[in-house]
């Protein structure tokens, strides 16, 4: 896909009547909006106010959002990447959590003077390729419980993938030195991390550009880069009703192992 083909298959104007229902129903089906027209701070939190209910957490600001810059004080801290300017492996926000926030919102306010470009992967991509790799054992793996621990000392033990009662599955994912794995997936982990940047499309946003992603299907992650690149963040939990995870690819043979609640 070229640059650029991301944001405009994803596009909804947030200014325009009815726009939060289209928006509902575009993360019910893809998991993913692109946006415009978000230049400011009050803005950005104008925009959240009717998409979902902010959760604060350790680096937010009194606002609820987070200011994602580079700052040289968290240089080599485990879990403070996002707050350096080094290369991220695609992950799930806050996996460590029991039970990560839904929605992710990322806002350009300033780019990178090189490099810094996000990158998106679709989980329902990845769990096809799982699944059609080796007879699906990988998948299977990958969804035993507590199969993977995610985060320091009060981090959670879950599993990569989530199978529900109704068919639909989640991806829960981290690669940093606060994932630790069961020796049932250590075996896996390659293809995991294969599929997981093989889908892995690119999207560098301008000023007052953003995206909104399902964070039980889709991973990101960002290239390395140089300068003062500065985005705004907004994590929480949708003000409508949107079911988990993703519905399988329709060709996708059908994982053995399934987990039918979230852990």
């Amino acid at each position: 896909m070229r640059p650029g083909d991301l944001f405009a298959a994803h596009f909804l104007d947030h200014k325009t009547p009815g726009a939060p229902a289209r928006i509902a129903e575009q993360l019910r089906q893809s998991g993913l909006v692109t946006l415009d027209g978000l230049a400011t701070r009050d803005a950005v939190l104008a925009f959240v106010s009717h998409i979902m209910t902010i959760s604060p957490h350790r680096d937010s600001d009194p606002d609820g959002l987070t200011t994602i810059r580079d700052t040289p004080r968290h240089a080599g801290r485990p879990g403070f990447a996002g707050l350096g300017n080094g290369q991220l492996a695609p992950h799930t926000e806050r996996a460590s959590l029991p039970r990560p926030p839904r929605l992710m919102l990322l806002v350009c306010s300033q780019p990178a003077d090189r490099g810094g470009e996000c990158l998106l992967t679709d989980g329902r991509r990845v769990h096809a390729d799982l699944l059609h790799h080796g007879g699906g054992e990988a998948a299977d793996a990958l969804s035993r419980p507590r199969t993977a621990y995610f985060g320091a000392g009060d981090g959670h033990a879950s599993q990569v993938l989530t199978s529900h009662r109704d068919g639909r599955v989640s991806i829960r994912l981290r690669f940093d030195a606060l994932a630790r794995w069961s020796p049932i997936v250590q075996p896996h982990l390659p293809d995991l991390q294969a599929a997981a940047h093989g889908h892995q499309q690119s999207l560098r946003l301008s000023p007052g550009q953003g995206y909104l992603l399902d964070n039980e299907r889709w991973l990101h992650a960002r290239t390395a880069f140089v300068g003062d690149r500065v985005h705004w963040r907004a994590l929480g939990d949708p003000r409508f009703d949107l079911d988990h995870g993703f519905a399988p690819a329709l060709d996708a043979p059908q994982p053995t192992a399934s987990v039918e609640a979230m852990s």
